[in-house]
Formats: structure tokens, C-alpha cells, sequence
């Protein structure tokens, strides 16, 4: 036996351990009345108590607490709480409370994946039991006074939740819970007031008519969606080699640059037609667009046009920049791509061969290759050093709409009206694979910048996520009411945009260790919707108050937080972000815009 596979038997085993001896400490108070729970807890909490256990060990507490709890409930119910105290259940919940302070329970975040198998066994255990259901219930409460036991109280939750057991209506005042995930809580008409949450993912949380004053709620993580209205279908998007803008056009002329940081439109640039298509040069200086038969160069930083590129004779579709940034290659519907020197604004050369349409055009990584993919349902590989065709890829049955190459310059993806995405290898030419799902044309396909996820948009108005290596789907990403004409990955990775004929432009959030894995999976979002300003006479805000920012897609129930009530504190998620106008569009009232603080 290897020392891995020693090393894995070593965890197991520590890990049935620990449930075991978590299970046993749960136990140990099974036959504790739940109402000694809660006065213990009263009392700790009316003497402000920050160390309970300490406090509970003190003798002269003894008497002490026998003495408030007598007077706190003098009924035949206490009369045998009392009783039940007199047999030493006080150290019976110091003991337990000992046990959970240096257990595992208390210092690891329960919810992550490594625990998942523990957990549900776990919970098999404990889910038929009430009785073990408060001691988690007083764990969670626990941490609104005595800060030793957060992550216990934190897991406690957690487990409550997985259990879906109903905690609406729960007091739950001044709770401290961090690391771990509360997806599809129902805290319906919960008392949360005072509550402080560090790095808890929220998504698909029940707050409906929930009571949120001075909250401290930072780091959140939810898995919804942003999405950005233009009034008119969106052409184009595309992110900048910072990734922290984005570039899109629409239907109704106009370039739009949104701020992927807040979600503001920061600027506009008003063409004179449609404009088809957006790319930022690598270098981060250019911005080419194409509307009709020309192609127009901007500079990024001030807006204004540096040059336009005048020789096409019909309708251009595609705009692509070289790696190196001096060269632009332009696909028309003239069956013409025609290469441009940046830096002269002048046509380098013109690439015949097609017999159709031109819709789309890419470069290799190094800068040595152009693919193009047109109506004539090939997909050309050319050389852009002598300027020759270097291979036709023949395959698809319909117009090819558009092509990508992996970050690696091996494959290239095409995606046709076929209804299929074929991977082709660049050196040979041959076919490596075809891609079957969708049920409408594939208007856009796109590498993920490590190369091992390929997306594409249809006009069956899904994007779905592919393994790239393998061929296989791994996650329809749903939400778009119409045709998805552009899907774009950010430098980083983490983030997938797309335009959509539903005038909607949709950011995902796939940041690393939140991958989607299972297939087939149809995700659902919540919007948050932005409508641009009205472009006459627009003018950009000179600065930017609203924190909208990229969230996570969900394959979860969407936060509910109607008629939630929300006064001070703060909503802020692991980006920076305040998530206050989230919460008020789902219906929530934040009270200090109503009363003027």
C-alpha cells in the first residue's frame, strides 16, 4: 500500500471518527429538556455573558442560576425542569459544551465538499430526532453572545438547513455565522436583527418578510445574475484584455462600454448603422467596430476615432485583431477577408477564396493563422505570412457563423446552422470530434482562456459549457428569451458574457471552484435589470455610487426577500459589492430611503 492510499484510509478513518464522536456528543444530551436549553440561554444572555462555558463552571453560579430559573418559570413544567437541574444537567451542559469547543465541528467549515459523505451520514442520524435538532438550534444561538463557538453555530445551521428543517419566525437576534453555505434557508419572517454573516453563500435564501436591522452581512456569495437591458438586440460583446470593461453592440447603432466592477455604462460611441461587431486590440489602446461596409478603429481611452477602414463592398460581419495588435482581419459579405495595417489605417491584403457570405474570422494564438468560417459552409485556414489559403475544413451542412481557436493553437471550434460545433485539428485539418445538443444554429463559440471549456450560443436560446477535451457537455446555462448572437469569455476565466436578440446582455460568474460538473444541468438565474440611460443627449456619470456587480449563476431556488425589512447595516458580497439593490428588487423596503436617513 502506497503512502497516498495510507494517507486516504488515515483520513476516512478519522473522518468516521469524528462523526462518530460528534453524534456521541449530540447524544449525551438527548435526554435533556429542550426548555433548560433555552432559559440557559436567556440567562447568559440577560447577564451578557461573552464566555459561557466559563461562566457556567463558576460554583457561585450555581446557585445562582437555579435561583433565576425558578424565577423565570414557577409552573408545573419548571417544577420539573428544576428537578431536572437538581440532577446535575448544568454539568451536563458543560460537558457538552467542552466536548464541542475543541472538536472538529468547531474549527472546520462543514459545508465544503470534503465533508459531504460525513454529512449526510450525520444527518441520517440526527434528522429523525427533535431533541438533537434544538441542541443544533441552541448552537446557532449560542453564537450571538460567545464568539468560541461561531463555526459550530455556523455548521449547526448548515446542517439545519440541509435538513430543511423550518426555522420561520425563529428569533435569531445577533447570530455570528461565517464559512459555510445557507443555500435555500427559510428564514421566512425571521427575526435576523443584528445578525453578522462573513463568507456564507445566500443563494436561494427565503427572507420574505424577514427583519434585517443593523445587519452585518460581507463576504456573501449568491448565485444570481446580472443582465443589462438595451432596448434592441445585442450584435457583439466582448471584454477587454483587463477584464475589467466590456464592449458590446446593438441593433440601434451604438457602442456601449460597461464597467464590469459596478455594472454602470460608463460611455457611448453613436455609429451612423448597425454595428455587427466589437473587438478590443490586446494591447488595450484600440477598439475596431464594423458597421455596413466599413470598419472603424477608436481609441479605447478617449472615445474618439482614430481611423476608418474603407474597401469592403458589402456588409461585414466580423471584426479580429492579431495577437501582436498591428493587424486587423475583417470577414464580409462580399465573400472577402481583407487584413488591415493598424498603424496606417491601410488595407495590407485581400483573402479570396470563399464562394459565399464571410460571417466570422479569428486568429491563431501566435498570429500565424486566420481561420473564417462562411455561408459556403467551409471553414478556411489561411497563412497570413504569404497570404495563401492553407487548408478548407469541409464538414458542416449549413452556414458556418463562427470560429474560435484553442488558447494552445491545436483545435479550433466551428459552429454552423447545422446545429452542431465541430473541433477541428489545425494541423492536419481533420475533424477530432462533433459536438451535438443544441437544437438550433450555433451563432457563437468560444474558448475559455485555460482551454478547457468551450461555450456556445444558439438560436435555440441556451449557452451551454463543454468540456473541451473530451467533447462532452457539462451545463446548459438558461435565462435568454431569444437567439444568443455573442459569447465571450473574460481574461480570467471566471466570467462568461453574452448578447442575446432578447436585447439582454447577461454576465455568468464561473469562477474557479464553483465549476459547473454535472450535465445536463439547466441553471436558472434571478435578474437584476439595468436599462441603459436614454442615449439623447447622454452624458456619463461623472462618478459611480451603484455596486451592481457580477454574480454567480445558480442552479438553486433564487433569493426570495419580499417585504424583508431592511434598516442600516450592511449587504456586502465577496467582491466588494453592495447588495442592498438586489435585495430591493426582489421587494425588499430599506426603510432609511423611506423615513430620510
Amino acid at each position: 500500500m502506497g503512502n497516498s492510499e495510507i494517507k486516504k484510509n488515515t483520513e476516512q478513518l478519522q473522518k468516521q471518527k469524528w462523526k462518530n464522536d460528534f453524534y456521541e456528543v449530540l447524544a449525551s444530551l438527548i435526554d435533556l429538556d429542550d426548555q433548560i436549553l433555552a432559559l440557559i440561554f436567556e440567562i447568559l444572555k440577560k447577564e451578557k455573558i461573552e464566555d459561557s462555558l466559563e461562566f457556567l463552571q463558576e460554583q457561585a453560579n450555581e446557585r445562582r442560576i437555579e435561583k433565576q430559573i425558578s424565577q423565570i418559570e414557577n409552573n408545573l413544567l419548571m417544577k420539573e425542569t428544576k428537578k431536572g437541574y437538581e440532577n446535575n444537567n448544568i454539568k451536563q451542559i458543560i460537558n457538552f459544551l467542552k466536548k464541542i469547543k475543541d472538536h472538529e465541528f468547531n474549527k472546520e467549515n462543514y459545508s465544503l465538499e470534503d465533508y459531504e459523505e460525513f454529512k449526510q451520514d450525520l444527518i441520517k442520524k440526527i434528522s429523525l430526532d427533535k431533541r438533537i435538532t434544538e441542541l443544533l438550534i441552541f448552537l446557532v444561538c449560542l453564537t450571538a453572545i460567545d464568539e468560541k463557538y461561531i463555526q459550530s453555530g455556523s455548521n449547526s445551521l448548515h446542517l439545519l438547513v440541509e435538513m430543511k428543517v423550518d426555522l420561520k419566525t425563529q428569533s435569531l437576534e445577533n447570530i455570528k455565522i461565517k464559512n459555510t453555505s445557507l443555500k435555500g434557508a427559510n428564514f421566512d419572517r425571521c427575526d435576523l436583527s443584528g445578525s453578522e454573516f462573513d463568507n456564507v453563500i445566500i443563494s436561494g435564501m427565503n427572507l420574505n418578510g424577514a427583519k434585517l436591522f443593523n445587519c452585518k452581512w460581507k463576504n456573501l456569495r449568491i448565485n444570481e445574475l446580472q443582465q443589462l437591458c438595451c432596448n434592441c438586440r445585442v450584435n457583439s460583446v466582448c471584454f477587454s484584455p483587463d477584464g475589467k470593461s466590456l464592449a458590446f453592440c446593438c441593433a440601434d447603432n451604438f457602442i456601449r462600454f460597461l464597467e464590469t466592477r459596478n455594472g454602470k455604462i460608463k460611455s457611448v460611441i453613436q455609429g451612423k448603422s448597425e454595428v455587427n461587431s466589437v473587438c478590443f486590440s490586446p494591447n488595450f489602446s484600440t477598439l475596431a467596430s464594423c458597421s455596413g461596409n466599413f470598419v472603424c478603429l477608436w481609441n479605447f481611452k478617449t472615445g474618439k476615432q482614430m481611423s476608418k477602414l474603407i474597401g469592403h463592398t458589402d456588409k461585414i460581419k466580423k471584426v479580429c485583431f492579431s495577437p501582436d495588435s498591428t493587424t486587423l482581419a475583417s470577414g464580409s459579405w462580399d465573400n472577402s477577408i481583407r487584413l488591415w495595417d493598424i498603424k496606417t489605417g491601410q488595407q495590407k491584403a485581400q483573402l479570396d477564396g470563399h464562394a459565399h457570405y464571410v460571417n466570422t474570422v479569428c486568429f491563431s494564438p501566435d498570429g500565424a493563422t486566420l481561420a473564417s468560417g462562411s455561408v459556403d459552409n467551409s471553414v478556411r485556414l489561411w497563412d497570413i505570412k504569404t497570404r495563401q489559403q492553407k487548408a478548407q475544413l469541409d464538414g458542416h451542412s449549413d452556414w458556418v457563423n463562427s470560429v474560435c481557436f484553442s488558447p494552445d493553437g491545436i483545435a479550433l471550434a466551428s459552429g454552423s446552422d447545422d446545429k452542431s460545433i465541430r473541433l477541428w485539428d489545425v494541423k492536419s485539418g481533420m475533424q477530432t470530434a462533433q459536438l451535438d445538443g443544441h437544437t438550433g444554429e450555433i451563432l457563437s463559440v468560444c474558448f475559455s482562456p485555460d482551454g478547457t471549456t468551450l461555450a456556445s450560443g444558439s438560436s435555440d436560446n441556451s449557452i451551454r459549457l463543454w468540456i473541451a477535451k473530451a467533447g462532452q457537455q457539462k451545463a446548459i446555462l438558461g435565462g435568454h428569451t431569444n437567439f444568443i448572437q455573442s459569447v465571450c469569455f473574460s481574461p480570467a476565466g471566471t466570467t462568461l458574457v453574452s448578447g442575446s436578440n432578447d436585447s439582454f446582455i447577461r454576465l455568468w460568474d464561473l469562477e474557479i471552484g464553483q465549476q459547473i460538473l454535472l450535465q445536463d444541468n439547466h441553471y436558472k438565474e434571478s435578474a437584476v435589470q439595468f436599462q441603459t440611460p436614454s442615449l439623447k443627449n447622454y452624458t456619463p456619470p461623472e462618478s459611480d455610487s451603484s455596486h451592481i456587480k457580477i454574480l454567480r449563476i445558480s442552479q438553486n431556488h433564487n433569493l426570495e426577500a419580499k417585504g424583508a425589512l431592511i434598516l442600516k447595516g450592511e449587504f456586502v458580497n465577496y467582491q466588494g459589492v453592495d447588495l442592498k439593490q438586489l435585495f430591493r428588487s426582489k421587494g425588499s423596503c430599506i426603510l432609511e430611503s423611506q423615513i430620510g436617513l
